[in-house]
């Protein structure tokens, strides 16, 4: 017979008992993730797992802000201007097509991505070329609207932290916007003028 003590022993932490249980565990969570994976995928090479890691990086960025707006004391605003907010967006479009388009960024995609022509002016078209996990990689710096949460988030947590030295970058990155637009309204002005 088993003493009480012998019992409570086997349900220790890092007791040959409770490490089976774990170890039970994790593989019926693998099993589970993997068929999910598979019946979610239909054979196609879709980076279910690499997402998930996406959205706990994303998710622990923005805990990590939170401490360090809680651990500085900082106040949040009570709300944030319509002009900084219009900045914010024009900046936040700017920085996107920048980081996922722009030519001379080309170099911080390229481990991801292949070349595959031009999509616009000053921009390149490239294709994910990486695999599994590193296809989510791949996705987030070519796709200005999937790198745009991120940047969004860092020029909001600017706002909070750093409102001078988000706004003086906003508005350049604004005024950057407005010029290229200026650009191509000019360009087809130019083309239909005659």
């Amino acid at each position: 017979m088993t003493s009480r003590a012998g019992r409570i022993g086997q349900d220790v932490p890092g007791s040959p008992r409770a490490m089976a249980e774990v170890t039970a565990l994790k593989e019926r969570v693998s099993k589970a993730w993997r068929r999910q994976r598979d019946e979610y995928a239909h054979g196609e090479d879709f980076p279910l797992g690499g997402y998930a890691i996406a959205i706990s990086v994303y998710g622990g960025t923005v805990a990590a802000l939170t401490g360090v707006i809680r651990l500085t004391g900082t106040r949040l605003p009570e709300r944030i201007g319509p002009w900084d907010t219009l900045l914010t967006t024009a900046a936040t479009h700017k920085l996107s097509r920048l980081i996922a388009k722009d030519p001379v960024t080309s170099p911080l995609r390229a481990p991801f991505t292949s070349f595959e022509g031009t999509s616009g002016p000053a921009e390149l078209r490239e294709d994910v070329r990486a695999r599994g996990r590193l296809k989510t990689v791949g996705e987030l710096v070519s796709c200005p609207f999937c790198v745009g949460m991120w940047v969004a988030t860092g020029f909001v947590a600017g706002h909070v932290l750093m409102p001078r030295t988000t706004r003086l970058a906003t508005t350049t990155l604004a005024a950057l916007a407005g010029s290229d637009f200026l650009q191509l309204a000019y360009a087809y002005a130019e083309q239909h003028a005659s």
